[in-house]
């Protein structure tokens, strides 16, 4: 096929003039059954370098990619246009994937997006032997290598499908965030001749620039005063979920439309303002970097971190979210020397230590172990676990097998021992990306050039598109009036507990603070661990605010207060206080049938409730039986405590059951 043509048919299919011809070449090359390694910018239009060749061929071509939201935007467009594309993820049900599938096989589906984790499903891997398979696209192929900003176990199972398929059978991996390493690492796994073509990754309609502050308050206060300044919608970064909710609350409480996003939101609200962004809905929404990728949205106008990122190819890939139309977009970092320590420890917890990895070996020695089962052995999260037995099982350490339709893990006897060399080599190269970023603040030279070396894109192109080439420095004036109102803002925001469940009739209650985030925290420390009396009555005062905040002038027929593990009358004590001024009736009847661990010593969630289990009983159960019980603590952490009593309280017949806690826990998911 000529690009002639091809172009012929590009705009009758694609309502599209003509290709780059970058996207040509690698068309091309497609057409003739041969493997490439796309590197191109993010809106350069990358898809469309297999979307086309799909539509030319007879068969099926299979897209693996991590981004859902991209999965769901490609296949409306493309059913849009008459070509069959469905997707395969875990927001659908099995039926709906099982149906898919079918479809697939019987040769109705010309384009299929399916999740890289879909290699470890049995159904998926005796389809692929079905289906008349015509190429295989691995997207955001930088996945692949253990040197990749965003490296994922499950993309290495593609390379054993890749390794399957036939001589002549054409294979394409894109990505727009691949330095010379991971590169090179990629197109060695991929292998088969493989053609490496690198585009120009220039932005220069970014407007860049680093602000530099000394505290959290300096970020929020030039936020509130000139985030509506800037033109358009855009995205802001913070480093963690807590981050996202202060942020958010904070432009609420300014009035500033805005909404967070994270990775726990449940599926219909994570697409409700998805699609949101594309309308314009909000001045912008604040996210964890769970949103953005495969957000196919030209006017994106401005992408704000409050969080310095991991590595200058993190950074290039979040902001190149903006400006895909070319028009001037603004790109701000915020940097305060203390930022460091968040990727810091993204680093240190993106390899477990050996001693976890020895203690998951142990485990498996002894016995076969499911995940949960792992879990529970090991006192290890979920995260870490997969981290764990993916390097084990690759090492030849473990394997999975099936028992009774269950899959467990088995230690390999005469196995190698556990290779740590790289793990060392990955934690160092992750260290030096950081102090890359670092560098990246620091510069006095173009920012734009900057990031293009470090990604190997040597142009030559001079740049003036930041705030050391000509665009004006951004510095943080500090008022008393926005001193004030920053105050203000935090005596009267109040962080919720998400604790309701089905077969319990606890509701979602409150907190007065963020522990760690304020002097709150601190106070709950000293009295606590130091034995300095009482917790302070500023804490009461809190606390009650809170309360009136989240249920107003409501009431309740009894205080009930959670039974501390170690640290005597304090609750007891506060509780009593909160109760005299509410003017509520208290109860003492809650108590612990058996003794439990403080839950902090446990790392995962299933460990947290398995302690807390069965422990609580209350003594009088005709006192709460029909009431509504306001149940206080002084620290929330995972929230198992709270939702096992509200169960047992439920149990004995409360009606309503309203958590309030002095502090919550900052730890948690972060994306």
């Amino acid at each position: 096929m000529t690009r002639q043509e091809a172009e012929k048919i590009l705009q009758q299919t694609f309502k599209l003039q003509k290709f780059y011809d970058e996207q040509w070449e690698a068309i091309e090359k497609i057409l003739k059954g041969e493997r490439v390694l796309l590197i191109e910018k993010t809106g350069f239009g990358k898809s469309l370098c297999f979307q086309f060749p799909a539509t030319q061929f007879k068969g099926t071509t299979v897209i693996f990619t991590p981004l859902i939201a991209l999965m769901r935007d490609q296949v409306k467009k493309l059913t849009a246009l008459g070509i069959s594309a469905k997707c395969i993820n875990s927001e659908q049900t099995p039926e709906e994937n099982s149906q898919i599938i079918n479809e697939a096989k019987q040769g109705k589906i010309k384009i299929l997006y399916i999740a890289p984790e879909r290699q470890e499903n049995s159904e998926w891997i005796e389809a692929t032997r079905e289906m008349n398979l015509k190429m295989v696209v691995v997207d955001e192929a930088h996945c692949i290598s253990v040197w990749g900003h965003d490296f994922r176990p499950a993309f290495r199972r593609i390379i054993n499908l890749v390794k399957l398929l036939p001589t002549g059978l054409p294979v394409l991996a894109t990505t727009a965030t691949a330095t010379k390493r991971v590169e090179q690492d990629v197109a060695q796994q991929i292998s088969g001749n493989i053609t490496t073509l690198r585009g120009n990754l220039m932005r220069d309609n970014f407007k860049l620039f680093v602000v530099k502050v000394a505290s959290e308050d300096e970020k929020l206060i030039w936020l509130g005063k000139n985030l509506e300044r800037l033109p358009g919608s855009g995205i802001l970064y913070t480093g963690t979920r807590v981050d996202t909710e202060i942020y958010s609350k904070w432009f609420e409480h300014l009035k500033i439309s805005s909404t967070g996003y994270n990775a726990g939101l449940d599926v219909e609200s994570r697409i409700a303002i998805e699609n949101g962004l594309m309308q314009n809905q909000w001045k912008c929404i604040i996210s964890t970097n769970a949103l953005g990728m495969g957000i196919d949205k030209p006017d994106i106008r401005f992408i704000i971190h409050t969080q310095i990122p991991q590595s200058p190819i993190h950074y290039y890939q979040e902001i190149g979210r903006a400006g895909r139309d070319g028009q001037p977009s603004y790109i701000i970092l915020f940097y305060n020397p203390k930022d460091k320590e968040l990727p810091e420890a993204f680093i240190e917890g993106g390899r477990p230590s050996i001693k976890k990895y020895e203690k998951v070996i142990e485990a498996v020695k002894a016995e076969l172990l499911g995940k949960w089962d792992l879990m529970r052995k090991t006192n290890l999260k979920k995260t870490q676990i997969r981290v764990i037995k993916a390097d084990l099982i690759e090492q030849g350490i473990i394997r999975e097998v099936m028992i009774n339709r269950a899959k467990k893990y088995e230690f390999i006897p005469n196995s190698q021992p556990l290779n740590t060399k790289a793990f060392e080599e990955l934690r160092n190269a992750k260290t030096k990306d950081l102090d890359n970023m670092i560098q990246y603040v620091e510069t006095t030279e173009s920012r734009m050039k900057f990031l293009c070396d470090y990604l190997g894109d040597k142009s030559n192109h001079t740049f003036t598109n930041c705030d050391n080439t000509g665009e004006k420095r951004i510095v943080v004036q500090v008022t008393t009036e926005w001193t004030e109102r920053l105050q203000a803002f935090r005596e009267d925001y109040f962080p919720q507990l998400e604790v309701e469940a089905n077969g319990s009739n606890i509701v979602n209650g409150v907190a007065s603070s963020y522990y760690g985030v304020s002097n709150v925290g601190t106070a709950l420390h000293r009295s606590k661990y130091e034995h300095s009396g009482d917790f302070p009555d500023f804490l009461l005062k809190f606390v009650l605010k809170a309360f009136r905040k989240k249920f107003g002038q409501e009431i309740f027929d009894l205080v009930v207060y959670i039974p501390p593990t170690s640290s005597g009358d304090l609750v007891k004590n506060f509780v009593v206080k909160v109760a005299q001024v509410l003017k509520f009736p208290i109860s003492h009847n809650l108590k612990k049938q058996r003794q439990t661990s403080e839950q902090k010593v446990f790392e995962n969630s299933l460990l947290k409730s398995d302690n807390v289990k069965g422990a609580f009983t209350y003594e009088a159960p005709n006192e709460i039986s029909g009431k509504s019980i306001l149940l206080i603590d002084d620290i929330f952490d995972s929230g198992a405590t709270v939702k096992e009593v509200g169960r047992i309280l439920t149990n004995f017949g409360a009606i309503k059951i309203a958590p309030i806690v002095i502090a919550r826990t900052v730890g948690g998911d972060l994306v």
